[in-house]
């Protein structure tokens, strides 16, 4: 698509409608409260729309319609070949529509709008094409015994998953859940955060335009602790797939214990380090990469490289460098395609990273640039870009998730003193290494202790590979063919011949 101008976006985003409805058993319908909560345009402040506030009853209907379109089979025994071709008519839609798809993202979240038609609507097309072609490919076992009997291992299908996403990556994270689980045969039901809302409730339509049928994906637009709350603990949802923070990921497997043992799979939150060793061979390269890795989408990304750990022979050079590219990352308007960082989710994250850095400022933190609020005039929540240098590993500013666009610089002298330290963290969602030897690559990706190691990147990967945590950055995993295990269980079969 021809790069168009901000002209171009904002007359784009006056023309759009906003799906606003909950979307149960292939309908779109208020929520039986009648309640709306809105929803923030937080590059202005302003509201975008009035969207169906959703809670236990919408979920009773949700979970119901599921149900019975499960029971049915008219989607779970449905021949995996067909699935398929659905759900490449579904990723041909998304694709199809990904400008308008990338309008919603940037307008409902405040990334910008470059971003989300260059990766966020491309990634969640080839997310749900990825698992369709998948299915077919997946096949089940005969295991290797007595020649008296016939030993099977099939996979079948959960029954209804409930996939609740974080509001950073609406769509991606939506396609990353709904993809295997539709896949495998599964009925969804999908509640995105009330914070950006907007993405999922436009997949709802573009799923019932490409066959899928009626009760097999349902959205909940709606709240935390009722919508999500009562998904959480139903007696009838199979299984709870969740990505956000760890606080709530241990809540929702407290509900799982509470009700019948859902299967539950937890995406957390991460404080992620990126090692920059003594022998790095390429200097400019990791500082700009070190740069994107934290302001990219604003730092609200789970994996963001926040803590930058650099040995001391290369320290100066490496922030100097990056100091020269912080120019290229000031915040600006989400719907300008110039702008490479967008407005914070809404005011409340904005206040929260703010705290963050005034605290670390009080407590002595040397600050290398930004640290305070941006374009306070446009109305939205914008943060200038923030860097801490040699700062204390005590702190919270480097204990804590911040997701904002706050990196904090510690310096190391011994391979192994940085390791400590990058591996002295709750949290064990990815981990980046910068060096010029294989055997340190090797064994330094080893020792740290992450779900995910990126070697001279950040960031790096595609949909054949598993993404998650270790420790409390969760549990489970998305993407790639072990995602799929997860929306399915396995089922033993002996026969005995005669």
């Amino acid at each position: 698509m021809a790069q168009q101008d901000l002209a171009y976006w904002q007359q784009q985003a006056r023309e759009l409608e906003f799906p606003t409805k909950a979307f149960i058993n292939g309908a779109f319908v208020d929520a039986q409260s009648g309640i709306t909560f809105s929803s923030i345009n937080p590059a202005t402040g302003q509201v975008l729309a009035e969207v169906a506030e959703c809670d236990a009853a919408d979920v009773e209907l949700a979970v119901s319609a599921a149900r019975t379109a499960y029971q049915s089979g008219v989607w779970s025994n449905l021949p995996p070949a067909e699935r398929k071709q659905k759900l490449q008519s579904f990723a041909q839609l998304i694709e199809q529509h990904q400008t308008q798809l990338a309008l919603l993202e940037s307008l409902d979240m405040g990334k910008p709008i470059g971003d989300a038609l260059s990766y966020d609507a491309p990634a969640a097309a080839r997310c749900v094409a990825w698992n369709g072609e998948a299915i077919d490919k997946v096949y089940d076992e005969v295991a290797p015994v007595t020649s008296e009997a016939l030993a099977l291992v099939t996979r079948e299908a959960l029954g209804v998953v409930a996939a609740i996403v974080p509001w950073n990556f609406p769509l991606v994270m939506a396609s990353w859940k709904i993809g295997p689980a539709l896949a495998t045969g599964n009925s969804v039901i999908l509640k995105p955060s009330e914070k950006s809302p907007l993405s999922a409730l436009y997949l709802a339509q573009l799923a019932k335009q490409a066959g899928i049928p009626d009760g097999v994906f349902n959205v909940l637009p709606g709240y935390g602790h009722t919508a999500g709350q009562a998904l959480a603990l139903h007696m009838d949802v199979d299984c709870i797939t969740f990505t956000g923070s760890t606080a709530v990921g241990k809540k929702l497997v407290e509900f799982s214990g509470q009700s019948n043992l859902k299967r539950a799979f937890m995406e957390c939150g991460g404080k992620s380090p990126n090692l920059v060793c003594a022998d790095v061979a390429d200097l400019d390269k990791a500082a700009a990469t070190a740069v994107a890795a934290i302001f990219y989408n604003q730092g609200e990304v789970c994996t963001a490289g926040s803590r930058l750990i650099v040995h001391r022979s290369v320290h100066k050079a490496l922030v100097d460098k990056m100091l020269a590219l912080v120019d290229n990352w000031q915040p600006g308007n989400p719907l300008d395609p110039n702008t490479s960082m967008g407005a914070m989710v809404d005011e409340v994250q904005m206040q929260r990273v703010l705290a963050f850095i005034d605290q670390a400022k009080a407590q002595g933190a040397k600050l290398l640039c930004g640290g305070e609020q941006a374009l306070p005039e446009s109305g939205g929540y914008f943060i200038k870009p923030t860097i801490f240098d040699d700062v204390d590993a005590k702190l919270d500013i480097v204990k804590q998730e911040i997701f904002g666009p706050v990196l904090v610089i510690q310096v190391f002298d011994e391979l192994e003193q940085g390791i400590a330290l990058a591996n002295d963290t709750e949290y064990g969602l990815a981990a980046g290494l910068w060096t010029s030897d294989i055997n340190t690559a090797v064994r330094t990706s080893r020792a740290l202790r992450a779900g995910t190691v990126f070697v001279n990147n950040w960031d790096g990967g595609d949909m054949t590979m598993p993404f998650g945590g270790f420790k409390q950055s969760g549990n489970g995993r998305d993407k790639s063919l072990h995602a799929l295990e997860k929306y399915t269980e396995l089922k033993s079969t002996w026969i005995d011949l005669t």
